[in-house]
């Protein structure tokens, strides 16, 4: 890679890294954010935590080189490098919580890993590396392979190498890793542990990046929500749709399953139980950490997760708030043209300044007009001599029917008493009306008022009876049935 001296010069104006490298404290910084954040298991800390870590590191440095040499107190200096003009430890406050909690940056953990390159590792194996870029060139020649007849050969090829080692090993030729090749191959299996954290912190400043460019745009944009949604919808999917972020999905999907937890916890189980790595591992690295290594790119995934998460809830944060703007502007335009019609009230003009005739037309179909008909004269002379009075009828207005309900009523439980069910059909059969067809009304307002009568519209009886003047009537009316409930039966 090329070093251009012009973008050497920024980055070192601007690059936290290259800050932490050239800052004057920059053995004290190195070594706490080393023992915070990668010789443990913690990924981030509560404030209150992370100061009893950084008290310790500055007692021994006070210890070894003076006050002088740390003169501040530990929350001082846990500010100072949050700072955006340091950038070399992350502070942010979790959901549910108002304490503040710090994680190691990217760009910090960029020099970190540099520093370590500075160490006399004691032993440079170069043999599972090799491997390694083998390997990788061989997936990536299978990879683009489309002739299917070369495929098949390749798998041929695979398949008789197969059957050759276990041949060989079925006849007692079982080749076994040396001590040199299992330290090897553990050490490259550290430090890849370490660098895939390392990026998923990489990916996670990433995606905040997005999330903070977003919060800034809707804090100051004017225009219509539609614009916005496809500036930020975009943005988000360029990210997810990169290379980067489609080998995170890849990798992410992968880990989540059981059966890769399974198999990783297995390997690291029995890697760790070899006696030849009982005391390897990579700089500063424990073996603990490395048996939960998997655990740990789980946790680390989850917050890369939850930081996309973020961006989903602050477009519905913003479109809540745009409703509620919208909300307010409307009772806002309502509350003006009411104040404008106060004014106009009491401006003492008697009416509107202007007319409108219609504000539409008026419509009237042919075949919505009635027929015309004859009007019949129903005037009633109202105007009667003393001598008319003297021959009027008067005993209508006195002759009135008056239906007994309760004697209904009695008359329908006498039946229910004897049967759990009774129509009215058989009720009148058995109890004749009296009354004509004002007792037969009474049943029906008796029947309607009750929730113990079903009244079927779909059905008609034919009920008969003799009037006063011996004539003989007849009533069609709808099926009802009285049942019988607790408490019903005869009165007598």
């Amino acid at each position: 890679m090329a070093l251009p001296y012009d973008d050497l010069v920024r980055l070192r104006r601007t690059d936290p890294a290259w800050r932490l490298l050239t800052a004057d404290r920059a053995p004290v910084i190195a070594t706490f954010l080393d023992r915070a954040f990668r010789s443990g298991e913690r990924r981030t800390w509560a404030e209150s935590e992370i100061t009893v870590v950084l008290e310790d590191v500055l007692f021994e440095v006070q210890a070894l080189e003076g006050a002088e040499a740390v003169p501040r107190s530990a929350g001082d200096y846990l500010t100072e490098w949050a700072q955006d003009d340091k950038g070399w430890l992350r502070k942010f406050y979790p959901a549910g919580t108002d304490e503040a909690h710090f994680d190691l940056s990217p760009a910090a953990e960029r020099a970190l890993g540099w520093l370590d390159t500075l160490f006399d590792r004691g032993f440079i194996g170069t043999e599972s590396r090799l491997r390694t870029a083998i390997h990788l060139l061989e997936q990536i020649v299978e990879g683009v392979e489309d002739d299917p007849d070369e495929r098949v050969r390749r798998l041929e090829a695979q398949r008789a190498e197969i059957d050759r080692q276990i041949a060989a090993i079925r006849a007692g030729d079982v080749p076994i890793l040396d001590d040199r090749g299992l330290r090897e191959r553990f050490l490259q299996f550290a430090r890849l542990a370490r660098d895939l954290l390392s990026d998923f912190r990489a990916v996670e400043h990433r995606f905040r990046e997005l999330d903070r460019d977003v919060r800034t745009r809707i804090a100051g944009w004017e225009g219509d929500k539609g614009t916005l949604l496809r500036d930020v919808f975009g943005d988000r999917d360029v990210i997810a749709d990169s290379d980067e972020g489609q080998s995170f999905r890849a990798f992410w999907d992968f880990l989540m399953t059981p059966e890769s937890q399974e198999h990783l916890s297995q390997l690291l189980d029995r890697v760790l139980e070899i006696e030849a790595l009982s005391e390897e591992g990579a700089p500063g690295e424990s073996q603990s950490s490395l048996r939960r290594v998997h655990y740990e790119w789980i946790v680390a995934g989850e917050q890369t997760q939850r930081t996309v998460a973020r961006l989903s809830q602050q477009l519905r944060r913003f479109l809540d708030d745009q409703a509620y703007l919208e909300n307010r502007r409307i009772i806002e335009t309502l509350n003006r043209i009411g104040r404008h019609a106060l004014a106009i009230a009491s401006d003492g003009r008697s009416g509107p300044d202007m007319d409108i005739d219609g504000t539409a037309a008026e419509v009237s179909l042919p075949l919505e007009r009635p027929p015309a008909s004859a009007v019949d004269d129903d005037t009633i002379d109202l105007k009667l001599d003393d001598t008319a009075v003297e021959d009027l009828d008067l005993s209508m207005l006195f002759d009135q029917v008056f239906v007994d309900t309760a004697r209904l009523e009695r008359q329908i439980g006498d039946l229910l008493a004897m049967a759990d069910q009774v129509s009215l059909a058989t009720v009148v059969h058995r109890y004749p009306l009296r009354e004509g067809l004002a007792e037969l009304v009474g049943y029906l307002s008796v029947a309607s008022s009750s929730s113990a009568a079903v009244i079927d519209e779909d059905r008609r009886d034919v009920l008969e009876w003799t009037d006063r003047r011996g004539v003989r009537r007849r009533a069609r009316v709808p099926v009802v049935v009285f049942r019988r409930t607790e408490g019903s039966g005869s009165h007598g």
